[in-house]
């Protein structure tokens, strides 16, 4: 029987064995899908060799299991693939802190991108414009002829659209597709080259570049979670004697609550502290994507973007009180990624991700990010407004510094706790509690 609910209590304490067999139980894993967790190199060599050119070897990251997340009522376990410790911590306690408020509501818009064609030499522009548009079900036409999949499937060119920058002197034409559940890029840079030969015919000019945009301000994924002011004082570091910010758990001068919206102002405000902001969002969202066989390059050029689509860089987040009092956050990004084509499907950990997630459509691919995103950037906040962000980070860091020193089986875990109890993470440290330990 398949278990449903992504409450798993203290799974960080399980051993590797205990946190398979929760997960296969949850996604009903097959014998040969553990064993594929399990190898160090499941992408062999004939794998990457076609994914990738000069192909050596393989760079692994660890791959963590984010519990607790309930979006749009439906429990996830979700794969993060990431090198940065506290990470996956951080992300299942957002979502833990989120159930008491339903958790995470999600929703997105159809799975648009935006193709260029770049065109110069342009003598009338109004007209080029005018005869451009005049014939935009041609366009259309000649690019769905280039994927009738993906037309059957649903998809396809929706719309052309043209702007002029005339001190340029350049006109610029998008191409609007549906792409369904690819993230698309392929799809539309072939439907922007397919046409720019007839752009040239329609305007006297030449075209030159033809590529997708990164930018999908059409397809934008929004996420919102509640959490309740109780549990965010019960849950607040406690007494930090070092810079007297807390006591007895709460942040001085306001609640818990009162210190993440200050927080979150300060992105506002602070356009250094705002790249560090939505960094922390990329954290969760990067960690997903990776571990999708996603391209988290065009999501973080896209994510960006879009915060300084303004023209001021903005955080990606905002945080407010409800009538109760309870903090709400609130994410919106473009959100370009796909379930079909790419590594996704080639990358054999990726395809056993994807089946952890059980995600059945890039949207709720989509969605499931962006729950991450605003569970990880919540979790940032709140540790920085209560206890600090070093001390529960330095803490889960202590195993790496650890084994930098020398540690080896269980002196890992004895020198990390040594130097975590003594708030004294430092590799000369961890050298002289493990000279200790062999004596």
């Amino acid at each position: 029987m398949i278990a449903v609910d992504s409450q798993i209590s203290g799974f960080y304490n399980k051993s590797l064995e205990e946190r398979l067999d929760a997960v296969r139980k949850f996604a009903d894993l097959d014998k040969d899908e553990i064993g594929a967790l399990q190898k160090y190199g499941a992408l062999d060599f004939e794998k990457a060799d076609n994914m990738v050119e000069n192909v050596i070897g393989t760079m692994q990251f660890p791959m963590g299991i984010a519990t607790y997340f309930l979006i749009n009522g439906k429990d996830y376990l979700v794969p993060m693939a990431i090198e940065e410790p506290s990470v996956v911590a951080a992300a299942s306690n957002g979502a833990k802190l989120a159930r008491a408020g339903g958790g995470f509501k999600t929703e997105s818009t159809p799975p648009i991108m935006i193709g260029q064609v770049q065109m110069t030499e342009i003598k009338d522009f109004e007209k080029a414009e005018a005869d451009i548009l005049g014939k935009k079900n041609v366009l259309v036409e000649m690019c769905n002829a280039q994927d009738s999949v993906l037309v059957k499937y649903g998809g396809g060119a929706r719309d052309i659209k043209v702007r002029g920058f005339d001190k340029h002197g350049m006109l610029v034409v998008y191409v609007y597709v549906d792409v369904r559940d690819a993230m698309g890029a392929n799809t539309v840079n072939t439907m922007a080259e397919t046409i720019a030969p007839e752009l040239e015919k329609i305007t006297g000019g030449s075209a030159k570049l033809r590529i997708v945009s990164n930018l999908a301000t059409e397809r934008i994924v929004k996420a919102k979670a509640v959490w309740k002011k109780e549990d965010l004082e019960k849950s607040a570091g406690g007494d930090d004697s070092r810079n007297g910010r807390i006591e007895n758990g709460r942040v001085k001068n306001g609640g818990v609550v009162d210190g993440i919206i200050n927080a979150y102002e300060f992105a506002v405000v602070d356009m250094y502290r705002t790249a560090t902001h939505n960094k922390g969002i990329m954290n969760g969202v990067d960690a997903v994507v990776i571990a999708t066989g996603n391209d988290f390059r065009a999501v973080e050029a896209g994510a960006h973007s879009y915060a300084a689509i303004s023209g001021k860089y903005l955080p990606l987040t905002k945080y407010y009180k409800n009538k109760d009092g309870d903090l709400v956050g609130e994410l919106e990004m473009p959100m370009a990624v796909g379930l079909v084509g790419g590594a996704t499907k080639t990358h054999p950990i990726a395809k056993i991700s994807v089946k952890i997630l059980g995600v059945k459509s890039a949207s709720e691919l989509g969605e499931v990010i962006a729950a991450v995103g605003l569970a990880q950037n919540f979790a940032a906040l709140r540790a920085l407004a209560t206890e600090g962000i070093q001390r529960g980070h330095m803490r889960l860091h202590s195993k790496n510094i650890a084994v930098l020193a020398g540690a080896e089986g269980s002196e890992v875990e004895k020198v990390a706790k040594k130097m975590s109890e003594e708030k004294n993470v430092r590799v000369h440290r961890a050298k002289e509690i493990l000279e200790e330990l062999r004596k």
